[in-house]
């Protein structure tokens, strides 16, 4: 009798232990499952916030290469209006030059309504590339001021 009393407990307690550890490692699931869509969510959730911040330093950078490029469209107005004024015999020259600056600061604008926002390295080589010709534009016109129209 001791021995089938010792044999139920022992199975009993076996059941249990089983029935126990079953549970536990279906909760574990679920909570691998949860912990993995969170994870998911806040992977889905970076990437919204990733894109966002690169529309908006492509907007940025738009907008303050507008506003250089209509600085530009000023200054190549007021040139021309100081070659209008100016002397006759440089005027051709004058002319093709401003007419240069004209084509380059189109084409600028032109690069840049052009460009879509779809990947962020495309983004940073173009930008790179843009700001390198804006910025020999800029020189372009800071030295044609200094040779002066007369």
């Amino acid at each position: 009798m001791r021995n089938k009393i010792s044999t139920f407990t022992f199975t009993l307690f076996l059941a249990g232990t089983l029935l126990f550890s079953c549970q536990s490692s279906s909760q574990k699931v679920k909570n691998a499952k949860d912990n993995v869509h969170d994870a998911k969510m806040q992977v889905v959730e970076a990437q919204q916030e990733l894109t966002q911040a690169l529309k908006d330093s492509i907007q940025q950078f738009k907008n303050e290469s507008y506003l250089i490029i209509s600085n530009n469209e000023k200054n190549i107005a007021a040139f021309k209006l100081k070659i209008e004024n100016g002397n006759k015999a440089t005027k051709a020259k004058y002319e093709k030059a401003v007419a240069k600056l004209e084509q380059k600061n189109s084409e600028l604008k032109m690069k840049l309504e052009e460009f879509k926002e779809e990947d962020p390295s495309q983004w940073q080589e173009f930008k790179l590339e843009f700001k390198s010709d804006m910025n020999k534009l800029g020189k372009a016109i800071s030295d044609f001021t200094v040779d002066n129209v007369k």
